[in-house]
């Protein structure tokens, strides 16, 4: 095989990155956005030269206008789609955020409408399917202490 035929066989997938938000009651952090007809969580693509942690943050900041510390990486989500070509997304740990810095939230509202907290169990009833299996997945990582790797939203067992 050509260098060529190599080159055009390889994957180049967009990566997306976003953060899990929690309060003091355990519920997750959702974003409605302007954009969608679903619910979010905090974060947005990777862009060139930007690590997916440094896309975190910076995603948080831009959207939520705060700069919590962004904790470790939960779950990587191999993410094909027919319509916008495959992607890799990666879920951070933002952990439990204090009343104190939630008061200081100034949404970018270019993007965002609003923001509320929502039962990890629910969160199906406001975003789409595989959000939802990915949101659930990295909060059930956050509680067993590791990480978890995703295809589709979905663990996958070997």
């Amino acid at each position: 095989m050509s260098d060529n035929e190599h080159e055009a066989k390889m994957a180049r997938p967009r990566m997306a990155s976003g953060a899990l938000f929690f309060d003091d009651q355990g519920r997750v952090m959702m974003l409605e956005p302007t954009y969608k007809d679903y619910w979010e969580i905090p974060g947005g693509y990777v862009e060139t030269g930007e690590s997916p942690r440094q896309a975190c943050i910076r995603e948080v900041r831009e959207e939520l206008g705060i700069e919590p510390v962004i904790g470790p990486l939960l779950a990587v989500d191999w993410a094909p789609s027919s319509a916008e070509g495959d992607k890799v997304l990666y879920i951070f740990d933002g952990g439990i955020l204090p009343k104190s810095l939630q008061g200081q939230i100034r949404l970018q509202v270019s993007e965002i409408k609003g923001y509320a907290f929502h039962p990890v169990s629910a969160v199906a009833e406001v975003t789409i399917a595989r959000l939802a299996r990915r949101v659930q997945a990295a909060a059930q990582a956050r509680v067993e202490g590791h990480m978890v790797y995703l295809e589709h939203g979905g663990s996958v067992h070997e």
